[in-house]
């Protein structure tokens, strides 16, 4: 199947020669916003396979690399994520990279330099990264603080890519296309979460979406009320404040 993604800048380009030098990619982004469908996109435009890793604070360098596992009264190793993609040159896409522990960071310093290598220390193996694989990591730096921001020394290991909610025009686009919604309705989904991003007084934790847009057209699609669509698509999404709730569905009402 062939995955629709809308270019917004120049990261497509980007992205190829990143490939072709070698270098790996860091994508920092507010969530929803395309980070993971770009890199799809791009896996399957170069016909690479994609392995991809959602980090979290459990996350480990044992999750990446691989542990030993007692199968049948034997002991037997089996690789992790990151060794399978090193091995056999995949794309290693670590989502919120961030959010992961130091012991993920120091396992990636050597990945994403010139050396381009993976040290496993529970077998004394140095495996050595061919010319296909990538590394690529994103992460959100809305969520960010100064305990889990990433380190000068590892960001700088990276080719950064800036990524921010689509304009109005291309966000409508994105909708007609991801969802087959009509083109009236996408216009005003579209007006709806320029509107909302633009509201600064109502201190949401994260703003509407296109992700959650993408969501709503769906429901609206499939023949569910407008109104309704929006409600549970997007903004019982954002705030659980009813006052809130209140404020994002009269403007809603303006809108629609």
């Amino acid at each position: 199947m062939n995955i629709y993604y809308k270019e917004t800048s120049n990261e497509v380009s980007i992205f190829k020669h990143a490939f072709k030098q070698n270098l790996p990619i860091i994508i920092k982004g507010p969530t929803g916003c395309g980070k993971s469908r770009f890199i799809e996109k791009m896996s399957q435009t170069i016909n690479i396979p994609l392995i991809q890793v959602a980090c979290n604070e459990e996350t480990s360098a044992v999750d990446l690399q691989g542990r030993y596992l007692i199968k049948s009264g034997d002991t037997i190793w089996q690789d992790g994520p990151a060794t399978t993609a090193v091995k056999n040159g995949y794309i290693l896409y670590l989502d919120e990279i961030s959010e992961a522990r130091e012991d993920v960071i120091v396992i990636i310093h050597p990945l994403a330099d010139h050396r381009r290598e993976m040290y496993i220390d529970k077998t004394n193996q140095i495996i050595k990264a061919p010319s296909n694989f990538m590394l690529i990591a994103s992460y959100n730096p809305g969520y960010q603080n100064k305990i889990k921001d990433l380190k000068p020394s590892t960001k700088q290991r990276f080719v950064t890519l800036q990524f921010q909610y689509p304009n109005e025009k291309i966000e409508q686009e994105i909708l007609c296309c991801e969802t087959g919604v009509d083109k009236e309705n996408a216009q005003k989904l579209a007006k709806y979460a320029q509107k909302l991003r633009n509201l600064k007084d109502l201190e949401l934790l994260e703003t509407v979406s296109t992700r959650l847009l993408v969501n709503a057209a769906k429901l609206i699609v499939s023949g569910l009320n407008i109104k309704t669509a929006c409600n549970v698509g997007i903004i019982q999404a954002l705030t659980d404040d009813t006052e809130i709730h209140t404020s994002l569905n009269d403007l809603l009402t303006l809108i629609f």
